[in-house]
């Protein structure tokens, strides 16, 4: 079967042109069936409750590997916006919170709780066991909750489609407190390194600071929180994304560690 040309890469799956309006999200070899299955009714049902999300048009096995048929969102990503037009910068900041904003009017209280999974993974992670019995009393203060969670929105997972903004990668949502998601991606503007030869690298770093302060500014405009709030997600969330072993990130996530629970 014809995979068609590839769109995209990443981590865990290479996205192909599939039919006409479809696209082909391909995992790679080996990857568990049921995070595949998952991932497909997630977005399914993100879908459906109306939000900007792409439909589901089934699960295929391509060359031995598991693939999740999209429907088709034809535009640019909105960090290729900033990068090709960045007096745009306001507008697309505010855009990302309005998003941020309408997926947290939903609930899902199907969904894994991110408190627990957040637990999980902070006793997996390699740290000493004093370290790790801080994060974790820490999380036991912290809220759940039944509002959906994203975890990985960020302006490359938004496509700038001729309809509107469409929010992709729905592959590890989670329910919980919307300020954890919230968190989540305010650790990435700040933490996340940007791959060395990204294009629009220097673009990216010198007005990264902007677009995080606008996002954060619209976001509690729409819904009203404080930041300590939000700040206080940080901790579990940084400690748990050590299993995720991205080598130029595991020293600034230590010292983000070791930092935090010195000053409480």
């Amino acid at each position: 079967m014809d995979k068609g040309e590839m769109i995209s890469r990443g981590r865990t799956a290479e996205v192909f042109a599939w039919k006409d309006d479809q696209v082909l999200k391909l995992f790679l070899k080996d990857w568990p069936v049921r995070s595949v299955e998952h991932e497909a009714q997630v977005t399914g049902a993100v879908h459906k409750a109306g939000l900007p999300a792409p439909a589901v048009k089934g699960i295929v096995e391509v060359e031995g590997r598991l693939g999740i048929v999209l429907e088709r969102i034809d535009g640019p990503s909105m960090m290729q916006v900033f990068r090709s037009r960045p007096w745009r910068i306001g507008q697309l900041a505010r855009t990302l919170a309005e998003l941020h904003a309408a997926i947290h009017s939903c609930e899902m209280p199907e969904l894994p709780s991110l408190r627990e999974d957040l637990g999980r993974g902070i006793r997996e992670v390699e740290l000493p066991e004093e370290t790790k019995e801080s994060v974790l009393r820490h999380l036991e203060q912290l809220p759940d909750g039944n509002t959906i969670c994203h975890i990985d929105f960020h302006p490359d997972n938004v496509i700038m489609s001729s309809s509107g903004p469409v929010v992709i990668d729905w592959s590890n949502p989670r329910r919980g407190d919307p300020l954890a998601d919230v968190a989540a991606t305010s650790l990435l503007f700040r933490l996340a390194p940007l791959p060395q030869f990204m294009a629009g690298r220097w673009l990216i770093n010198m007005f990264r600071d902007w677009f995080h302060s606008t996002y954060l500014e619209r976001y509690l405009q729409l819904r009203p929180a404080s930041r300590k709030q939000i700040a206080v997600w940080e901790l579990p969330l940084v400690t748990a994304r050590l299993l995720d072993n991205i080598p130029e990130e595991r020293d600034l996530l230590l010292a983000f560690i070791e930092k935090t629970l010195s000053s409480q």
